[in-house]
């Protein structure tokens, strides 16, 4: 399995997209299924690609299909969140962060390090340089974590 797309809010979608399509090497588009949304692709045009919708819309069940509805905006904090991998390395992408005037910061994971990045002071992106992706790749397995946190 691989993850293909993934939708946060923003309470700007445009400049959230531009921004994380600059840190995936792609290009950000409007998103017309869904108004004041845009999408981030990745650089490789394989269909990786984040969803960025505003605060104030939210996804519901739809009679036939999915619908979207708006509502008071939500700049709440959340448990999710999402990895990236960038072609950056670690300094230009904490440059990016701090730049836009978020909280951004090299921090480590246990198995990985990761730049810790907060779109809009408010949403955790975990980004990955290329070094950074290597020691995941190695660290995040499924034997590896069982011996991290003694599972058997």
């Amino acid at each position: 399995m691989t993850l293909l797309h993934v939708s946060i809010s923003a309470e700007n979608p445009e400049r959230v997209s531009t921004f994380l399509a600059t840190l995936l090497g792609g290009e950000a588009l409007p998103f017309p299924p869904f108004p004041d949304s845009w999408i981030a692709f990745a650089g490789q045009d394989d269909g990786t690609a984040i969803e960025v919708y505003p605060l104030t819309h939210r996804l519901k069940i739809g009679p036939e299909a999915i619908a979207c509805e708006a509502g008071p905006p939500d700049a709440s904090p959340s448990f999710a969140h999402v990895a990236i991998r960038s072609a950056f390395g670690r300094e230009e992408v904490l440059a990016r962060g701090a730049a836009e005037g978020w909280t951004t910061r090299l921090c480590n994971r246990g198995p990985f390090d990761c730049v810790e990045m907060w779109l809009e002071n408010r949403l955790l992106v975990e980004v990955l340089d290329p070094a950074m992706q290597r020691d995941y790749a190695r660290g995040m397995t499924m034997q590896n974590w069982r011996r991290m946190f003694g599972l058997g």
